[in-house]
């Protein structure tokens, strides 16, 4: 046993084993009790002096009022059920001068009239932020409403989040589905339409630490020059390039918000539409032959797969039965194969990104590119060539800097497994929260954690 400190006149509190094992600061435990249903009641009185000052003045009482008894709630011990009650003390303020007339005790593990511990919405808050628990498992598991969970999650990010925005120099915007679409059935021609596709887009520090600055409802173009105007001007001066997909909106959103920054078209994209080219080719030619889909007796649906895979990775006998089983079907086995053949060209141009090719190396690889596809009959592949020919100056860019938008790809995959981690979100606000703290940089997270928390 040790004595603990206490006012002239008020018998001493002593500071037992029980209530170091229980480690709540400024308290100690006078008995323990059952409450009858299986569970344990802990009664802790003030072992703190301090606790005798005047919240308002900070002159120390001796004057006591009266008694108050007060039910924090704690984190859990063992299997069995916890609670506490605090027996406190009412003291009068000895000055004067001071408004306040009485006060009753405090201490630092809970504030006056908190319903929790300070440790308690500390460990709730950890739940979500750190353990990333959803909001109402966590509320079932601490037995508290999903309100205080989520209130304590709030109020650990929120000051974090809240930061400037890191200094950028590669800006990345790419869009993420905030949910399901919503479907509706036309009561004029009973046909089903898109009655509501809810999207969010981010913006990425693409090439530095800065993780997902920020999301914002919809994906048009008047939401990304939105966002941007909205920053300080000397934060968009910094930007010097744009990675986005082959997306008009934001290309224009980019030029209206950050007019002096480099356009840059994401490569993966670019390959992504080759090779949709050439599953097109091989669709139409497949119809327009056999007047049905594509079956496994067909020797362009037998070899599908290698007509997607890179070159560099079939292995010779692979490649050789896939050509030869493509020649034999005659004219649409050429067409399939001239479009495999526009989509290797594609991908040898750029491949050239990152590696600060010769321009003349990028024209030679060009223009066989273009021959190609000026000697193709099938029109989804001239669709290809006027896409890469219309959005040449930002493909020429990706070559050249090696930037892409894989950064911001990884980003939506995060948020996709913070959306099935919660069950989905009704609110986009507190989606757009998770979402974010949950692709903030982790040395930036690990600041937060250390911070104590409020009240």
């Amino acid at each position: 046993m040790v004595q603990g400190t206490h006012v002239q006149g008020v018998p001493p509190v002593v500071v037992s084993g029980v209530s170091r094992l229980l480690d709540l600061e400024g308290l100690a435990v006078r008995e323990i009790t059952a409450d009858g249903c299986g569970g344990r009641v802990v009664h802790v009185v003030t072992a703190d002096l301090s606790a005798s000052a005047c919240p308002s003045c900070g002159e120390f009482s001796t004057a006591l009022k009266g008694h108050v008894t007060t039910r924090p709630r704690d984190i859990p011990y063992g299997t069995r059920p916890l609670r506490l009650v605090w027996h406190k003390r009412r003291w009068r303020c000895v000055d004067q001068r001071c408004a306040r007339g009485s006060f009753t005790e405090q201490v630092p593990a809970a504030r006056p009239g908190a319903r929790l511990t300070r440790r308690l919405r500390a460990e709730l808050a950890d739940a979500v932020a750190v353990q990333h628990r959803c909001v109402a498992e966590a509320a079932a598991f601490y037995k508290v409403g999903w309100s205080t969970v989520h209130d304590a999650f709030v109020a650990r990010v929120d000051p974090v989040l809240a930061q400037p925005l890191p200094v950028v120099r590669v800006l990345g915007i790419d869009e993420t589905r905030r949910g399901r679409p919503v479907w509706a059935q036309d009561p004029d021609t009973g046909r089903w339409v898109l009655a509501c596709d809810r999207w969010h887009t981010g913006f990425v520090d693409a090439d530095g630490t800065g993780g997902l600055l920020a999301q914002v409802e919809g994906r048009s173009a008047a939401c990304v020059s939105g966002w941007l105007l909205a920053q300080p001007a000397s934060w968009r001066a910094a930007i010097t390039h744009v990675t986005i997909d082959l997306s008009a909106s934001f290309a224009k959103g980019a030029r209206d918000g950050l007019p002096g920054a480099i356009q840059v078209a994401d490569r993966y994209h670019l390959v992504q539409l080759a090779n949709d080219t050439t599953t097109a080719v091989r669709q139409r030619t497949v119809r327009e032959t056999t007047g049905r889909r594509g079956r496994k007796v067909d020797p362009a649906w037998q070899v599908r797969r290698q007509l997607l895979t890179a070159h560099e990775r079939l292995r010779p006998a692979k490649f050789a039965t896939m050509w030869n089983a493509l020649l034999d079907t005659g004219e649409a086995g050429v067409e399939i194969l001239g479009a495999y053949i526009v989509k290797e060209d594609l991908r040898s141009l750029l491949a050239l990104a990152g590696t600060h090719p010769d321009r003349t190396l990028i024209c030679r690889r060009l223009t066989t590119f273009y021959d190609h596809a000026a000697a193709s009959s099938a029109p989804e592949v001239h669709r290809l060539a006027a896409t890469v020919d219309r959005w040449w100056p930002a493909v020429l860019a990706g070559i050249e800097t090696g930037y892409s938008n894989s950064r911001s790809e990884g980003y939506n995959r995060l948020a996709k497994h913070v959306g099935r981690d919660a069950f989905g979100f009704r609110n986009p606000v507190n989606q757009r929260r998770r979402i974010r703290w949950a692709c903030t940089r982790q040395h930036r997270r690990a600041a937060a954690v250390k911070t104590p928390m409020p009240g």
